[in-house]
């Protein structure tokens, strides 16, 4: 079973949480990691693809900015809460859900894929880190069928005629899961486009999971993450390219808690 780090919440009956952009509204659909099993395991039994995207403080600022972007995380069928700043909104707007981080979802989801016979795919990232993450889950998960890894080339256009021909591959190779590592907004978009023309197929973005899993980079450790402050040992690894991106996360957060709390009031 898909399992948490953190307490269970129950959100309340007929509310979820979610967040709005003009006209476009994203609800965080999948609040538990019980749901999530359920629903996934719901999915490959009927063999009814997904598109399955994690929301945090950052692709909320990206969400403001790039219509593209909210395009595609609109057409996606299943959201869940990536981050500690998502959870506590949720919490403020009377509407918990749980974190689930993407790079965490990797090993639930791929042992579930084992034990119900659900070839895999990786796209994204390079050629060493595929072979060596898959090699890894393999071991981890016997009988896990890596079914293809394809490591597209820099300038990727996620929703153009080598995307289409790249999806092919993917369907042909008879994956029914894919793990999506290209970073936001990329692999939202990539993901979104493969689930319009691959509809037996489940798209997973998990942004950096893979090089974790491939040792390529390095995850805070698990107390960091505890007191919530991973942010902080990726902004020490990283500054010059993390800064300006924790700042725009940070000047939108007022913004963000005053439409928590109008969540809180019943709708009339």
């Amino acid at each position: 079973m898909l399992q948490s780090e953190a307490t269970a919440v129950e959100p309340q009956e007929g509310q979820e949480m979610q967040f709005a952009f003009g006209h476009t509204e994203i609800v965080v659909n999948v609040p538990t990691w019980d749901a999530l099993n359920s629903e996934l395991r719901k999915r490959f039994s009927t063999r009814r693809g997904f598109a399955l995207a994690t929301i945090n403080l950052d692709h909320l600022v990206k969400l403001r900015n790039d219509k593209a972007f909210r395009k595609a995380y609109a057409q996606h069928d299943l959201i869940v809460a990536d981050g500690n700043p998502i959870v506590w909104l949720s919490h403020l707007a009377k509407r918990p859900v749980e974190l689930i981080p993407g790079s965490d979802l990797i090993e639930p989801v791929a042992k579930l894929a084992a034990q119900m016979n659900i070839p895999i795919a990786f796209f994204g990232s390079d050629a060493a880190v595929l072979e060596i993450a898959a090699a890894e889950l393999q071991k981890r998960h016997p009988g896990l069928d890596v079914a293809i890894r394809i490591a597209p080339p820099m300038g990727f256009d996620p929703t153009g005629i080598a995307a289409m021909h790249l999806l092919d591959e993917i369907v042909g190779s008879g994956a029914g899961l894919c793990f999506v590592a290209l970073g936001a907004p990329k692999q939202e978009r990539f993901a979104a486009f493969g689930r319009a023309r691959a509809p037996a197929m489940g798209f997973i973005s998990i942004g950096a999971g893979l090089d974790f899993l491939a040792g390529r980079q390095t995850r805070a450790p698990r107390i960091v993450r505890t007191f919530a402050l991973e942010w902080v040992w990726r902004m020490m690894l990283d500054p010059r390219r993390l800064a300006l991106r924790y700042l725009q996360c940070i000047r939108i957060l007022p913004i963000e808690i005053m439409a928590a709390l109008r969540l809180r009031r019943p709708p009339t």
